[in-house]
């Protein structure tokens, strides 16, 4: 994804949070603000810290994101599949997956967000200020890895809007065992 910035997180992670959540899938040091294209800059941390996986940092000219829990993820991209809703790349770990939509800023989420009558609390939402691991690298909850790839030789994946993917994600979610609030499908 040229000129997406990427920043060095470690697999074990040396926040201050004893049990952290996720750890490896945050920026360590520099901070997020230190996102880069720079390939001497890369090449840089990645000699300092060889394991460090790749963080797309999120929003911006970036791509965001939409995430949920693994099983929920491969069941709401079944769903999409079947409503013939083209979607982007999307990324994979054991414990989640997220689907990369095209950027939105936080007034934009906010409105969508508003006209629902209720969204699952297990979506997450990458987007400006965020940040998403991606593939080759290694979590605390492990491999990360494409679930839908980017297409070979493409520099900028088509994205879809992110109101679409929220739109299929909730409607889908409606159907479920207690209203999908935990996307336990």
């Amino acid at each position: 994804m040229s000129g997406v910035g990427l920043v060095p997180a470690l697999v074990e992670c040396a926040c201050p949070a004893p049990r952290c959540v996720v750890p490896g899938a945050h920026p360590l040091d520099p901070g997020l603000l230190a996102a880069t294209t720079d390939a001497r800059m890369i090449r840089w941390w990645w000699t300092r810290r060889p394991e460090a996986p790749v963080l797309l940092a999120t929003g911006g000219r970036a791509p965001c994101a939409v995430s949920l829990p693994a099983v929920a993820g491969a069941q709401a991209l079944a769903v999409l599949d079947a409503r013939g809703m083209r979607l982007g790349p999307v990324v994979a770990t054991p414990t989640r997956w997220a689907i990369l939509v095209a950027p939105y800023d936080l007034e934009r989420l906010g409105e969508l967000l508003h006209t629902k009558d209720s969204v699952p609390a297990s979506l997450r939402f990458h987007g400006e200020g965020g940040y998403l691991p991606l593939p080759p690298s290694t979590t605390g909850t492990g491999e990360v890895r494409w679930e839908r790839a980017p297409l070979a030789g493409s520099a900028r994946p088509w994205l879809p809007d992110v109101e679409a993917v929220v739109d299929a994600l909730v409607e889908a979610s409606t159907g479920m065992p207690g209203g999908g609030s935990r996307l336990a499908y």
